[in-house]
């Protein structure tokens, strides 16, 4: 099979439009059949409807200690977008390679998977695994599964590499994830007869109210930690709704999320916006008709990710990337499901996050040749053993 440089693989992969409510079957087939013109057996772990899967594959021996190149390749929408380039083409420009997903975060698939011809060619002692999930971007829905089917078939990994961008610098540490949808289920009545009827859009906004003096309560709690801001965060996402102006509207939901510090109860904010709901709005709603109703379900959740103290995975992205110090970040990743395993666990790849999910995505060329040769002392590393 040809040799691809790590450009040559991204454009291959921008190709795939893997958007989250897409399936991604068409880009997981095609690196499935890649690894295979190398001779490296690849293992599908599909999703119940069959529609999305990860990819698991190792080369090396079959031994303890190696590493674990862990991606997504699920991408956000580009709807609504002003794009300059066509998003599924990828475009270089003055050093920036403009395509959805370059940076977030194919641009680190790309340069793994263009190791794979260095790694066959390498006397490894130890092993290199590969782990690309689906469907990140709504709430790391693929990695759980991934993450157990993978352990579950491999010898121990000393490290795990989450390759999100970072600019190649080391996160030890981001907050986790929960996101509840809420549904209020009112009285349709006329509105110049408020008295008859039970808004549901009048309710969803008391709740939203408790959410905003929540989140001040938590920032009030805050201390230095390294995070910004340095509080577990609330936001409510969406928000949809009646029919009509001069309808009191049956129904609305909103979606909101508890961004949590690590090591703060990730439940807490759940708890409180449920009793709220249970002892404050739904008795008031009831006092208005019986048949009112709101009913709050787990949308997804993604655990905070706490790296251990100069853990083995943070020492040795340091190492080959020559990162001076490592870092908290905000937004989360797959790492706390990877960390859930009991292998040690960093943050560290190509791009710059603040171009995550941005109209003209991109990454530079540059950091896709300081990935390259992170990915080359990796194999130095392996070499040794």
């Amino acid at each position: 099979m040809t040799l691809q440089t790590s450009s040559d693989m991204l454009a291959r992969l921008v190709g795939f439009d893997t958007t989250s409510a897409r399936s991604n079957r068409a880009l997981i087939d095609w690196v499935r059949d890649y690894f295979a013109g190398h001779g490296v057996t690849a293992t599908l772990v599909p999703d119940e409807a069959g529609g999305k899967a990860s990819l698991y594959a190792s080369i090396g021996p079959d031994v303890e200690g190696g590493v674990v190149l862990s991606g997504h390749t699920d991408v956000v929408p580009v709807d609504g977008q002003p794009w300059d380039t066509d998003p599924w083409t990828l475009t270089g420009k003055d050093g920036r390679l403009y395509g959805r997903g370059s940076c977030d975060m194919k641009g680190f698939i790309a340069c793994a998977l263009a190791a794979v011809p260095r790694l066959k060619a390498a006397r490894l002692k130890q092993p290199v695994h590969f782990a690309l999930s689906y469907d990140e971007e709504v709430g790391c829905l693929g990695a759980h599964s991934l993450a157990e089917r993978l352990m579950g078939s491999v010898k121990r990994p000393r490290a795990i590499i989450i390759g999100e961008p970072t600019m190649m610098g080391t996160v030890k540490g981001h907050k986790g994830q929960n996101s509840y949808h809420v549904a209020f289920t009112g009285f349709e009545a006329h509105s110049s007869m408020t008295h008859l009827g039970v808004s549901a859009i009048h309710f969803a906004g008391e709740l939203i109210h408790f959410i905003n003096r929540l989140q001040e309560e938590f920032a009030a709690r805050a201390t230095d930690n390294g995070y910004m801001p340095p509080w577990g965060t609330m936001n409510v996402g969406t928000l949809s709704g009646g029919t009509a102006g001069n309808i009191l509207a049956r129904d609305c939901s909103l979606i909101w999320e508890y961004r949590q510090i690590p090591g703060d109860d990730a439940d807490e904010a759940r708890r409180r916006v449920q009793a709220h709901i249970d002892e404050v709005l739904l008795p008031a709603m009831r006092r208005r008709h019986e048949s009112a109703r709101i009913v709050m379900t787990p949308r997804f959740v993604v655990p905070a990710f706490r790296g251990e103290a100069r853990g083995e995975a943070e020492q040795l992205a340091r190492a080959w990337s020559g990162a001076n110090d490592s870092t908290m970040v905000a937004y989360a990743t797959e790492a706390g499901i990877f960390q859930g395993t009991g292998v040690s666990t960093v943050v560290c790849g190509p791009g710059d996050i603040a171009q995550a999910h941005q109209p003209n995505e991109f990454i530079l060329a540059s950091q896709l040749a300081a990935c390259d040769a992170f990915l080359d002392r990796m194999i130095e590393w392996a070499e040794r053993g």
